[in-house]
């Protein structure tokens, strides 16, 4: 029995002895590391490395919202002095941000984010096409010509939970029909011919991302746009509504060169989040007098 007992002590202390000296190791690697001792890393030694996902706020950034929320927390449209101050402020916001992408101030929409932005599009769309083809089919005897004529949206396979969701969304609904065109796999870029060929009379709205958030790949649009205002030559003297071009820039703005008029959309998504500015803040801009 004391053998026993006598050997069941020595392994109990070298399993002591095992477990002081991991510990100890842990220690070791911990005061090398910098690390504190639940394994985390102090703050003033991490790399932040998802800046595609969401950026930290400037500095200057921070100061302005500040400065804002002191100064100009009034109403824009009031005659007061904080009032006005608002509406300053965001007059000089929409002229910075049209100076920005070589747009016009008057033809930006400030709202809430990306995805209130990306929806906000999608649905005018639908409801441009609806309006449209009920003043086309007005007066017509035969009114089943208009009966169960769903809009149609093309766009690709690899879009924005922000843009495919509710695109999703409205054909499960029944309340429009939509083709997501797949990107090439030499590429990762949408090909322009498929998103032609995908075209049908019905096609009201073509959202392309101009820069993917995964691969980084930049697609097409000026090109895609030049050929979809050939198509919209045909279609009106055909008597159809153009195909409205959407393109969500969230990913390359602050990246890359975003020019509306080089890019040739009707309207265009960018977020504020992606480039040191507040998560509450995107901007669609709406081209040539669009629904």
């Amino acid at each position: 029995p004391r053998e026993d007992g006598g050997m069941e002590n020595l392994q109990a202390t070298e399993k002591l002895q095992v477990k002081k000296v991991l510990v100890n190791k842990g220690k070791e690697n911990c005061e090398e590391t910098g690390c504190t001792g639940d394994g985390e890393m102090p703050s003033s030694r991490k790399v932040y490395m998802d800046y595609n996902a969401t950026t930290p706020l400037a500095p200057e950034v921070i100061q302005s919202i500040r400065e804002a929320m002191q100064e100009a927390w009034g109403n824009p449209s009031s005659s007061y002095t904080a009032g006005q101050r608002a509406k300053e402020i965001i007059t000089e916001a929409r002229q910075n941000v049209a100076r920005m992408v070589g747009g016009h101030p008057q033809d930006i929409i400030f709202t809430s984010g990306g995805t209130e932005a990306n929806n906000l599009v999608i649905h005018t769309a639908v409801k441009y096409f609806r309006e449209s083809n009920k003043q086309r089919h007005d007066g017509l005897r035969d009114q089943k010509k208009t009966q169960g004529t769903y809009p149609h949206l093309i766009t690709s396979c690899i879009e924005h939970d922000s843009v495919r969701l509710p695109v999703q969304h409205l054909v499960k609904e029944h309340e429009a029909e939509a083709t997501f065109v797949p990107v090439s796999k030499a590429t990762g870029q949408v090909e322009v011919d498929d998103v032609i060929a995908a075209i049908r009379p019905t096609t009201c709205l073509v959202s392309v991302m101009l820069a993917n958030n995964e691969t980084g790949v930049v697609m097409p649009i000026s090109e895609l746009s030049q050929q979809i205002r050939v198509v919209n030559q045909r279609r009106v003297a055909c008597g159809l509504p153009r195909i409205l071009v959407h393109t969500d820039a969230a990913q390359m703005i602050g990246k890359g060169r975003v020019d509306v008029q080089e890019l040739g959309v009707d309207y265009l998504t960018i977020v504020g989040h992606k480039v040191w500015l507040s998560s509450l803040l995107s901007i669609i801009l709406r081209i040539n007098q669009c629904p």
